[in-house]
């Protein structure tokens, strides 16, 4: 049962990066026509998205400590490694980079910069998601 949970977890990590980054953000980007407004708005989704990730992470961290108590094997430590990896580089795009652009300083670096980080986060759960959902044997 907590192998379940634990992958729909990851699913929802996964789902909610792919669906704000690469569905929700465009299209307000393409029907607000004030990229200002639309930018803020993403902002916002973004920072949210943070939060999601964080309690995703957390909770996936949890099940695989426990799955180490049960039998230490790479399979947990490599996805453990994922995890970390997409936890850091969402709270650094959160804590380093989104104010950055808030404060429009060097926009183009720091939006190209939080851009690699969320696909970098994006492709770690991605990653987690494909391995979690691998049939044993």
């Amino acid at each position: 049962m907590k192998d379940r949970i634990a992958l729909l977890v990851a699913a929802l990590w996964w789902g909610s990066l792919t669906t704000i980054g690469f569905l929700v953000v465009p299209m307000l980007f393409a029907q607000l026509g004030n990229p200002a407004i639309a930018g803020n708005f993403a902002g916002r989704l973004f920072s949210a998205q943070s939060w999601v990730a964080l309690a995703c992470g957390l909770a996936l961290l949890t099940y695989f400590r426990s799955k180490i108590h049960e039998h230490v094997d790479t399979a947990t430590r490599v996805a453990i490694g994922w995890i970390l990896v997409a936890l850091l580089l969402a709270l650094l795009q959160e804590y380093a980079v989104a104010p950055r652009i808030l404060a429009r300083d060097n926009l183009r670096l720091w939006h190209s910069l939080g851009s690699a980080m969320y696909l970098g986060q994006w492709l770690c759960a991605g990653v987690l998601l494909w391995r979690m959902g691998r049939q044993p044997g």
